[in-house]
């Protein structure tokens, strides 16, 4: 299913969720109506146009009957059916309340169980114009309607001043309804969203915790044929048939820089995981952390032409963090991957006590759903299964040190990711209390 269809799945599903729930209420609407009509007609003997409510109440049946027709065809039900479908609602009950008393009818005021209704299923504009129809039927009501023949309210008419108070009340009601309803709504549609990030966030912690148990264990199981490469590498550099061919010796000098960055990624992994051999924790300086971060990545990629650049970066004390280390070599790999031909800008700023380095490359940049979906497991530019992996684990890794990665595509041609950390989660503890 393409990624449009997936998105719109749920937006129809609650559009006939909302559909269904109108015509349950308005089958109610057509019991309540029809008892109450009777009730008045047999029990009360209050003379009403019989035939020509029943009429209004079996068009409202067979509207509410070809809803749930259309409820069955797989088209989109939007915002603007199911205010159509209102609007049907107040004009069988004005058609109604025409019939019997007008503004003198007590049900005047289920006007306000259709704004509620709205306020529930509709957008605001719609909400609103709603509030606008049923007030514009109120108003219609006080002057044109066919008097109930009942002795008690044979007296005389009801004054301007006393309709122009019902209407008051009517629209203050109806307003205040709107509103605390919209926002009612508003504030459980924010909790539902919050809840749906705490459980992505569990699942990704979930997902992060099981992926460094497998790390671990494969660091362990790499240890011993790494170790065993590197003896095997270093005994070929000394036997005269590869010391004699510069180009084999070459070579083997390459193979053991990469052997090297492999163990090294070994260690880090197993620090990571807590494994370190009770070794303290390296301070070192912000100037210094990042030099070296980038000597060490341009070293094992030399056809790799980058520019780094510090701007207004504090020489602070900081621990040196391997996860850190790990997260901003992997954005510089993925940016050299998408551009390995051309030049990598690495920006280092400093601004409202936040860490923020900038990659810029010059590649195809990100696509509209990379972008919706960065930072997912499983999200990958490069189509490969189980791609993705790398910035997963970078966004989570900015995360726990308080801050976040952003990625953008640059206006002619590129992309940019940006990390953003706060200086205080960089520090020793004693230099970053207030």
């Amino acid at each position: 299913m393409p990624p449009g269809d997936v998105g719109r799945a749920p937006v129809q599903a609650a559009g006939r969720k909302n559909l269904l729930q109108l015509i349950q209420l308005r089958w109610l609407a057509v019991a309540g109506q029809l008892a109450t009509i009777l009730m008045v007609e047999f029990f009360l003997g209050v003379d009403l146009p019989l035939e020509k409510m029943l009429s209004l109440l079996a068009v409202l049946a067979l509207f509410n009957f070809a809803s749930r027709l259309r409820t069955r065809l797989a088209l989109p039900i939007h915002n603007g059916e199911l205010f159509a479908g209102l609007m049907v609602d107040v004009g069988m009950l004005t058609g109604q309340l025409y019939l019997a008393g007008g503004i003198t009818n007590p049900f005047i005021y289920l006007y306000l169980l259709l704004v509620a209704v709205g306020s529930v299923l509709l957008r605001p504009r719609y909400i609103w114009a709603l509030v606008a129809l049923t007030s514009g039927c109120f108003v219609v009501l006080t002057q044109w309607h066919r008097p109930l023949a009942m002795a008690e309210l044979s007296s005389p008419a009801l004054t301007p001043t006393y309709i122009g108070g019902l209407l008051l009340c009517y629209v203050l009601n109806a307003s205040l309804l709107v509103i605390f309803i919209t926002r009612i709504g508003h504030n459980l549609r924010q909790r539902d969203t919050r809840l749906a990030d705490l459980r992505q966030r569990a699942a990704e912690e979930e997902h992060i915790v099981r992926m460094g148990l497998l790390a671990s264990g494969a660091a362990h199981e790499l240890g011993t044929p790494l170790a065993t490469l590197s003896v095997i590498l270093g005994d070929w550099a000394h036997m005269a048939p590869f010391a004699a061919e510069p180009e084999l010796r070459d070579e083997i000098e390459e193979m053991q820089r990469q052997l090297q960055r492999c163990k090294s990624i070994v260690t880090g992994i197993l620090l990571s995981a807590g494994e370190a051999r009770g070794e303290a924790p390296l301070h070192t300086t912000l100037h210094r952390f990042l030099d070296d971060m980038v000597a060490q990545w341009q070293s094992t990629r030399p056809s790799i032409d980058l520019e780094y650049r510090r701007e207004n970066v504090p020489d602070l004390p900081i621990i040196s963090d391997s996860a850190l280390r790990q997260m901003l070599g992997n954005i510089l790999d993925n940016a050299a991957e998408a551009a390995p031909e051309a030049p990598l800008i690495l920006l280092a700023e400093c601004g409202d006590d936040r860490l923020v380095l900038r990659v810029l490359d010059e590649g195809p940049g990100f696509r509209p759903e990379m972008l919706v979906q960065f930072g997912k497991p499983y999200q990958s530019s490069k189509g490969r299964p189980g791609g993705g992996l790398g910035l997963f684990l970078s966004v989570n890794v900015a995360r726990t040190l308080g801050g976040r990665i952003d990625a953008r595509n640059r206006p002619f041609g590129g992309a940019e990711v940006s990390v953003s950390l706060p200086l205080a989660s960089l520090m020793p503890p004693e230099w970053s209390r207030p």
